[in-house]
């Protein structure tokens, strides 16, 4: 006897962007709550994002205290290690997780994870492990998380050198972007930042692209306005594929919105996350747009046009690591990257690339000599004007 079974399920979440998210007048996080009792809830926040933001805390307390018919207070908000620092190491998930337990939190409370992507993959992934699931409210606090990642349903940690490993697919209850927080971003993260943005303009919605070149001056010079405008769109962007494209949880081969990122995450684990994780993107998608223009799928006014405006928006395009060699196989480390997403995909490497600005198709290898040639001239265009 075979029974085949079928099972729908439909996912539903907010994503909100604001300003101010706690301040007392501020409603976002109450209304995205279902009416009738008080929700119960546990706080944990990127501890080098609250650096920058010391009365957080208190803020956020006095924000319950105000709204004690939609929220009750598990604790006093606790702090975890920023940075991808919380992602490798398995310690941070499992205290999380005591920290849950001790609270007594169950399925219909609600963890509220503040930070940076590294933190919330990391928070991700014990709220969705504790007791099966509990529901996560991500708050995001830089460019990177808010345009791409926290919008999204993915949670994980790395093992063994290999970046997100460990992980799972768990759409979050709601996403509370607060275009505040990312005043306080060192440069370099709120420039490479943009790497995803022009990630998915490239692949989906050369508009985004135009729109990118139109800004470029503003965004260098840290335009809150511009910069807001711009997450926004990429958010959407990333929503929209994440509901049509037919494959949320990654069961096939294909993984459009990963353009760029098989030589990143290697580029990331080589240098042990001294590359961050937005910088290893923009240096990832001007290697694939060498490979592109090489390959015939766009121009080489296309490619270079496209590098000029990520430069001016202040993302740099060369790391030295780039050029280290493996010392087993003498050829470049980097190359390696190409059998890890091969083997992250289930056996059959795919890779996307632009065809034509804007659109996109997939190929399933590429010739380790054409990315050294595409690293050399990364490495001799490095010296190119950038935007400070």
């Amino acid at each position: 006897m075979k029974y085949r079974q079928h099972i729908q399920v439909n996912f539903d979440y907010d994503v909100v962007f604001t300003r101010d998210l706690f301040a007392s007048s501020n409603h976002t996080l109450a209304e995205v709550l279902p009416p009738g009792k008080p929700a119960r809830m546990a706080f944990f926040i990127d501890e080098g994002f609250l650096k920058h933001w010391p009365n957080l805390i208190d803020k956020i307390v006095l924000w319950c205290k105000n709204h004690e018919s939609a929220v009750i207070l598990a604790e006093k908000p606790m702090l975890v290690p920023g940075g991808e620092y919380v992602k490798n190491e398995q310690v941070f998930v499992h205290r999380m997780t005591h920290q849950l337990q001790r609270l007594q939190l169950c399925r219909h409370s609600y963890v509220v994870a503040i930070g940076g992507g590294a933190v919330l993959d990391a928070i991700g992934v014990a709220a969705a492990v504790f007791h099966r699931g509990v529901r996560l409210i991500r708050v995001p606090t830089t460019v990177l998380s808010q345009d791409d990642s926290a919008v999204g349903v993915k949670n994980s940690i790395n093992l063994d050198g290999i970046k997100n490993l460990i992980g799972t697919f768990a759409p979050p209850y709601a996403v509370l972007n607060d275009g505040l927080f990312l005043e306080t971003l060192e440069f370099r993260d709120w420039a490479s930042g943009l790497s995803e943005a022009f990630k998915v303009a490239l692949i989906k919605d050369a508009s985004l692209l135009e729109e990118l070149e139109t800004l470029a001056t503003s965004l260098a010079k840290r335009n809150l306005d511009a910069m807001e405008r711009i997450v926004q769109r990429c958010a959407v962007l990333h929503l929209e594929h994440i509901a049509g494209g037919g494959d949320p949880f990654e069961t096939g081969s294909a993984r459009p919105l990963d353009f760029g990122h098989w030589s990143a995450h290697k580029l990331e684990t080589m240098t042990n996350f001294e590359v961050r994780h937005g910088e290893a993107v923009a240096i990832g998608i001007a290697l694939d747009l060498f490979c592109a223009a090489k390959l015939g799928f766009i121009t080489e006014a296309e490619r270079n046009k496209v590098c000029a405006t990520m430069r001016r928006c202040g993302m740099k395009l060369w790391h030295p690591a780039l050029a280290r060699q493996s010392s087993a196989t003498g050829t470049l480390a980097v190359v390696a990257g190409l059998e890890e997403f091969r083997q992250h995909l289930g056996g059959r490497l795919t890779l996307t690339m632009p065809d034509g600005l804007g659109k996109k198709r997939e190929i399933h290898e590429l010739a380790p000599s054409l990315v050294e040639e595409a690293i050399a001239w990364l490495k001799a265009t490095q010296t190119q004007p950038q935007a400070v």
